[in-house]
Order: C-alpha cells, then structure tokens, then sequence
C-alpha cells in the first residue's frame, strides 16, 4: 500500500533535513502509527506521500505508484483527517459534507449517515464554526472517509475528545479496516497507538527508530510483573514468566494475608520510547526526570 526507501527532504533555508533516510512499508489493511515529538518529520512524511510537498529524494510509492507520477486523481483513493479543523464555518456540518461530496467523481456514503458513524448526527445542523474543537476534529474524520478510500491517514485523530469519542473514533477506524481501508495515522498519543495500531514507528529527528508491533516491543524491552498487595504486608513484585511455578509468590498465596489487589504490570510504549531514543514525545521533558517521575505509575494495570 505504501512503501519509502532511503526518503529525504530538506525544507527550504533549513539548516538541517526534516527527513534522513526514512524507510518503512504499510501493508494492505494494516494500522500503522507513526509515533514522535513535534518536529520529528511525521507531519513532513504524511505530506510527502499525498503530494503535498515535492522535491524529495529517493522512493516514495503509494497504491503501487510513486507519488511524482499521481496526480489528482490520488484523492479519489486516499482520505485525509488533518489535526487542525479546516471547514467552511458558515456552513453546517452536513452542509460540509454534501459540499466536499461533491468533489469526488465516485460514490460517497450519505452525510447524514457518516456523521452518524462519529457521533455527530445532532450536530447535523449546526453551523461548523460553533462546534467545539473535538466535534471538529470528528467532521474532519467524516469527511475523509465519506468516500471509503483505499487508503486513510490520520493526524492526532482523537485530539480534544473525551474517553466516551475516543472510543468512538477507534471503534470507526477499526471498522473501515475492516472494511478494507488501510490506515496511517500520526500521533503524540501512545495509547492510542497501543490500543489502535497492528504496527508503531518510533521516528525521531527525520529518522525511524524502531517498528514493530506493540506487543512485540513491550515483550522485548521489559519483562511483566505481577504486584501483590497483602492484608498487614508491604506490596510484592514477582515476575510475569513462570508465575505459575513461582514458589514465593505460591507461599505468599497460601501463608499471606488477604489479598488486597492483584495486578499485572507492563511497560508501556513511553518507557520504550524514552529507552531506545533518549526523548520523550514533549518537548522540554527530561527524559530521565519524566521516566522517574511516572516510575510506578506509567505502567498498565490490570485488576484481577
């Protein structure tokens, strides 16, 4: 669906490149995050590949072509939700929709229906420029899928929405892939990206880090731990792996007191980030500071 070979770009005047070398590939139906701090080059990439900025160096191919050779017709295929609002604000939400409709030579799902799918039915009617920043954020999200692209990228998709919308939007995203679209989404959120994404980059400084799976990256870079907490006792650690034949923690069940909480513990897609690149996703954090100070507290916990 996309592949990128040794992909360069240096914005004009700048005094460094904005990418270096960057090398990745999105597969057909595959959710993949692209994950770094502001100014890492993920914004430059999307912009790359739906032809927004020209003049780069080496491979970038999307829908089996390179991006030089489309030309408009790209966007019957490929969506795009971009982070910051851009509608008509005199125009009411469904006045958007049946208006950029209007662009595509090909079929568009109904309006009323796609704002439906991200929770904006009521809204319909109201004009763009009074909904709030989260119910923006979701017209921008309807309008780039309203003509079931091939191919959907997503900049902070869920930026100024509450849990109840965040779910909302992911439970959509998992639907469209679902229904054949593959998904590239651009984000500071790393819970989104564990919760939503088959596959994460890491890019920092124009460059790709690391990829792989959430799970496979959590199993690598830190081992499970399992917290005790007893009736009169200090809380325990005891280790994910052989648990089962784990014979303190076995003791500890048997001879202990009640059992207060029971909790797994992972490390999280932050922790990894900050090992392996020495930044955090925030400008101006220290990363050793932001570590120690989530130390306890960052990690996934599960009640049992």
């Amino acid at each position: 669906m996309i592949t990128v070979e040794n992909l360069s770009f240096t914005y004009p005047s700048a005094p460094s490149p904005a990418l270096q070398g960057l090398n990745f590939s999105l597969e057909d139906g595959e959710i993949l995050g692209f994950l770094g701090p502001s100014g890492a080059g993920k914004s430059t990439t999307q912009k790359i590949l739906i032809r927004l900025l020209q003049g780069y160096e080496g491979r970038a191919e999307v829908l089996g072509r390179e991006v030089r050779r489309w030309d408009k017709s790209l966007y019957e295929q490929v969506g795009v939700s971009f982070e910051l609002p851009n509608h008509y604000a005199r125009l009411t939400a469904l006045e958007n929709l049946r208006h950029f409709a209007a662009f595509y030579r090909g079929r568009t799902v109904d309006p009323h229906r796609v704002l439906d799918w991200v929770g904006l039915s009521d809204a319909a009617n109201e004009r763009a420029g009074a909904l709030s920043k989260g119910m923006k954020v979701r017209l921008n999200l309807a309008r780039a899928c309203m003509h079931r692209p091939r191919l959907l990228f997503l900049d902070e998709p869920t930026s100024g929405l509450d849990p109840v919308n965040t779910r909302l939007v992911m439970a959509l995203v998992r639907r469209l892939r679902e229904d054949g679209t593959t998904v590239l989404v651009t984000t500071h959120n790393m819970s989104l990206a564990d919760q939503l994404c088959d596959r994460v980059a890491f890019i920092v400084d124009g460059q790709i880090a690391l990829i792989d799976a959430p799970d496979s990256l959590k199993r690598r870079h830190g081992a499970g731990q399992v917290r005790l907490k007893q009736a009169g006792s200090p809380a325990r650690q005891f280790p994910l792996d052989g648990l089962g034949e784990n014979q303190a923690f076995l003791d500890a069940l048997r001879t202990g007191g009640t059992i207060e909480s029971l909790q797994s513990e992972q490390t999280t897609l932050d922790d990894i980030f900050i090992e392996v690149t020495g930044k955090t996703l925030h400008a101006g954090d220290d990363p050793l500071q932001s570590a120690a100070s989530r130390a306890g507290s960052s990690t996934q916990s599960e009640d049992r």
